[in-house]
């Protein structure tokens, strides 16, 4: 089955960045997730631009780069003129007053435009953006902190999501965001979940190589 593997790197062990890129790079994941938090939208600083910019420069894997910020129409323009064709950029629709506009700019920069959605985000509320962005990360927990348990009633909003996109002809890929467990993906794999983010709950923190991890993980019986 065909579902793509995101290393949360805001979980990686910053002793050693290089090392951790290497080895998860060597180990079969597919791209890598930043985590960019403000301490306004999310109450907890997370990873930088510099972790983003290096993290670019040592990979030729893409970039999902997840903004937690207030506003991020103020400083789009650090994150577009940092990263490559191919990669993605996620925002809260709440935190923007236009948010079509912010997404506008990911878009004439040749990079991917998605939105995050809270787990307390409806899917009514960002029907319109549905329309525009290419992918859409669904939170299973509040943002701002890794490690959290995973809320039951996000499997509802992701199965509504999956309905629309089918039902009206929506082109947008969904990728799971938060305590991602092997459950989670022998659960919603099969129901057309374009990618998981892996975080503590399956690849960090294990003592085992990462490949070992992705290995099995790509190994899951469905």
């Amino acid at each position: 089955m065909d579902f793509k593997l995101t290393a949360s790197m805001m979980c990686a062990n910053y002793g050693n960045l290089e090392k951790e890129v290497r080895e998860l790079e060597a180990g079969g994941i597919d791209a890598f997730h930043i985590d960019i938090m403000d301490g306004r939208y999310v109450p907890n600083y997370a990873m930088s631009l510099n972790d983003m910019k290096y993290i670019s420069s040592a990979t030729t894997k893409p970039l999902d780069v997840h903004l937690m910020v207030e506003h991020p129409n103020n400083n789009i323009h650090l994150f577009i003129n940092s990263l490559k064709k191919g990669d993605t950029i996620y925002i809260h629709p709440e935190a923007e007053y236009h948010p079509s506009t912010t997404l506008q700019k990911v878009i004439d920069a040749g990079l991917v435009p998605g939105i995050a959605i809270n787990p307390g985000t409806s899917v009514e509320t960002i029907m319109e953006m549905l329309r525009i962005v290419k992918r859409v990360l669904v939170m299973s927990v509040n943002p701002g902190n890794a490690g959290q348990m995973y809320l039951p009633y996000v499997g509802k909003k992701i199965d509504k999501l999956l309905a629309l996109k089918q039902e009206m002809g929506m082109d947008f890929e969904l990728i799971w965001d938060g305590a991602c467990s092997a459950e989670r993906i022998r659960e919603y794999a099969p129901k057309g979940m374009y990618g998981f983010v892996l975080g503590t709950t399956l690849l960090f923190g294990k003592d085992k190589p990462y490949g070992e991890t992705i290995q099995k993980i790509r190994q899951l019986e469905f």
